[in-house]
């Protein structure tokens, strides 16, 4: 598989990654075999990149990924995991004494002494601008509790913000064929800085898996039921934040292009990862043969000027009226 650079981390991985919140909870039920699965499947396809947080699951993803790293050791795998959702979201809860004790859990669970990359996991807005909670981070690194730390955003605004920040190894953000706006400032300000992209909600919730249509239902514990209007959490982590009927009839303009050879997640992944700037995408699995198909997907060729302009087009058209400046 293509490896590409986290700079300021000074690791190389697979573009492919897998994303593991499915693992621990929000997506319907997941067991415990079929999740250790879905990671064997991953990492024998070339993946060595595994995106977590500590709130998936209560810790569930991560003590399954520890456990994975125990029975298997020497992949020479990346763990990113994420921090600060598991308490109020208060600006005043992101503090050197709680980053202590949340990187603690996460060490304990994943059983490691220091985590490859720890990512404030979309915290409030002013966070991105508090000069002590980055001095917090840089005090961890110095401790070697962690080998480098990033951010997961909801907003381009905030990226750019964390970009800006030295110490920044990575920023995750959504980005698929369904929301383009980090295609225009986001990736090209990381891409200069040499921090990397980390690109995640790649399938639009499954919708740019081209499985679902009007009669799919979901289960009550898959947040593409309980959080439609963003009950929970942010709406743009569900479905990107598209309208699902209008985001059906977005997959059935490109469902033609898709062609033989490839499916239409396949197709969505290599979509982002033909953008300048991406390090890594992170799509999730909820068993082991859609593990493979996604890791595949880095094995397929470019998309061609004429497939690109049409999701360009489907984009502007249908899409961006309703998501470009919410986000």
């Amino acid at each position: 598989m293509e490896q590409r650079s986290f700079d300021r981390l000074g690791r190389h991985v697979g573009i492919i990654g897998l994303g593991a919140w499915q693992l621990g909870a929000d997506w319907g039920e997941v067991s415990e075999s079929a999740a250790l699965d879905v990671l064997g499947a991953a990492v024998d396809s070339g993946v060595t990149f595994l995106d977590t947080a500590d709130v998936y699951g209560d810790g569930r993803s991560e003590q399954l990924i520890g456990r994975f790293l125990r029975e298997r050791p020497g992949h020479g795998l990346t763990v990113a995991t994420k921090m600060g959702r598991r308490v109020p979201q208060t600006p005043e809860a992101y503090t050197l004494d709680n980053f202590r004790a949340w990187t603690d859990r996460s060490r304990a669970n994943l059983g490691v002494d220091t985590l490859d990359l720890v990512q404030l996991h979309c915290p409030p807005t002013a966070v991105f601008a508090d000069d002590r909670v980055f001095d917090a981070l840089d005090t961890l690194v110095a401790q070697e509790r962690i080998a480098g730390y990033g951010v997961s955003v909801e907003t381009c605004d905030q990226a750019l913000t964390a970009i800006a920040r030295p110490g920044v190894a990575s920023v995750q953000i959504i980005l698929n064929a369904v929301r383009h706006k980090p295609l225009e400032r986001v990736l090209p300000e990381a891409a200069k800085a040499g921090v990397g992209i980390i690109a995640r909600v790649p399938l639009a919730s499954g919708l740019l898996s081209g499985r679902y249509d009007e009669r799919t239902t979901f289960p009550a514990d898959d947040h593409r039921n309980f959080n439609r209007h963003g009950e929970s959490f942010d709406v743009g982590e569900t479905f990107s934040g598209v309208d699902y009927d209008l985001g059906l009839s977005a997959v059935r303009r490109l469902a033609p292009l898709v062609g033989e050879g490839r499916t239409m997640a396949q197709f969505a992944l290599r979509w982002i990862l033909d953008q300048p700037g991406v390090t890594v995408v992170i799509p999730g699995a909820r068993n082991a043969e859609q593990a493979r198909r996604n890791a595949a997907a880095a094995g397929l060729p470019p998309l061609t000027e004429v497939e690109l302009a049409a999701v360009r087009a489907t984009y502007d058209e249908l899409i961006r009226p309703q998501v470009h400046d919410r986000w």
